[in-house]
């Protein structure tokens, strides 16, 4: 595995909520870069970052500054080399605390990456002190050149089996499933390709991938099914995972129904947090029920949803065995929580296709 390079995440106030999802994306899984540290000076001592989400210990500790970043990666003996955006502002803005924390790492010899809606390439100041120390900055949502497919068609010639993981909500953590679920069916026997659709997926390394809301409205459909085409027509894997985006019913980021339309999946799999009562960010905005955004799935795309994924968010995880076994009961499909108990059931469901 060739990496890009040893990254520190910076993730400052943002990695115990959901802000934080890029950050908690690298840590459990990246193919571009070793992880060395993650920043955010709001949490206590130096947590481990994976355990502080999923409770097994990877050696990423939550520091609180560049400083000691670089000193952990002396003492690992992995000198940065990149320096992340890991967290998520509302509207994707570049604040006056992140261009200063970039424009430390630049001057401290770090390339820097960003997935803000902001480019740093656009700001006279760092592209000025990047150019000065020969160090790059890269912007992921600027749409890449020759980002302008319309669908065509072509999705037809792709035989491979498509699973479109949906959601009910935005931040729910399917990204997280679709790579648990690409690694299942890889470590089955079976070739599986990820169709990366979000800034994070791309800095994880998801060879075909475009973001979604980097691009003009006319190009969506067309770029998924493009990506889908390039993975088959390149690696023809037995199987894709789509990479779902916000929900179907979200008021603030709808997303799925190009996914839908354009990837023409075989099946779905929908991921649920049966704590959350509300759309994330949208106070006095109910969820929509679990079996009602089933339906509307089902009822757009044709297609089964043939597994639900559970969000343990504010749950006690002694209960989780116990709503798995409910939400089976009620909707007739396998259940589990991916992170928790593993995606054997997910995995078994999508082989069966």
């Amino acid at each position: 595995m060739k990496f890009d390079g040893n990254a520190v995440v910076y993730c400052e106030n943002s990695f115990a909520n959901t802000y934080g999802k890029t950050a908690h994306g690298l840590v459990r899984f990246t193919e571009r870069y070793r992880v060395v540290a993650v920043i955010d000076s709001s949490l206590p001592g130096e947590p481990d970052a994976a355990e502080f989400l999923d409770r097994k210990a990877k050696g990423i500790p939550v520091v609180k500054n560049l400083s000691r970043a670089f000193e952990v990666a002396a003492e690992k003996g992995l000198p940065l080399t990149h320096f992340v955006i890991g967290l998520a502002t509302d509207g994707g803005y570049l604040t006056e605390e992140i261009r200063s924390a970039v424009g430390e790492a630049l001057e401290r010899g770090l390339n820097a990456d960003s997935g803000l809606h902001d480019y740093l390439n656009d700001d006279p100041v760092l592209t000025s002190l990047a150019e000065e120390k020969g160090l790059v900055l890269r912007d992921i949502r600027r749409p890449a050149e020759g980002s302008n497919h319309m669908f065509s068609g072509k999705i037809e010639e792709v035989a491979s089996k498509r699973i479109a993981l949906m959601g009910t909500d935005s931040a729910l953590g399917k990204r997280t499933t679709s790579w648990l679920l690409v690694h299942a069916l890889q470590k089955a026997g079976r070739s599986a390709e990820m169709i990366g659709t979000g800034q994070t997926a791309w800095l994880q390394g998801a060879r075909f991938s475009m973001v979604l809301d980097s691009l003009v409205n006319d190009y969506v459909s067309g770029e998924l099914e493009h990506a889908a085409w390039r993975a088959w027509k390149e690696e023809n894997p037995d199987f894709m995972v789509i990479e779902g985006q916000g929900s179907l019913m979200n008021p603030g980021y709808p997303g799925g129904f190009e996914i839908l339309a354009a990837c023409r999946p075989h099946a779905i799999v929908m991921q649920h947090a049966p704590a959350r009562k509300e759309y994330d960010g949208f106070p006095g905005y109910p969820l929509d029920s679990l079996k009602d955004q089933i339906f509307l799935a089902e009822f757009l795309s044709k297609k089964k949803v043939i597994g639900i994924t559970l969000n343990h968010e504010d749950m006690d995880w002694k209960d989780i065995d116990r709503v798995c076994g409910e939400l089976e009961a009620e909707h007739g499909i396998p259940v589990c929580d991916p992170i928790v108990q593993g995606i054997d059931k997910i995995r078994d469901a999508v082989l069966s296709l």
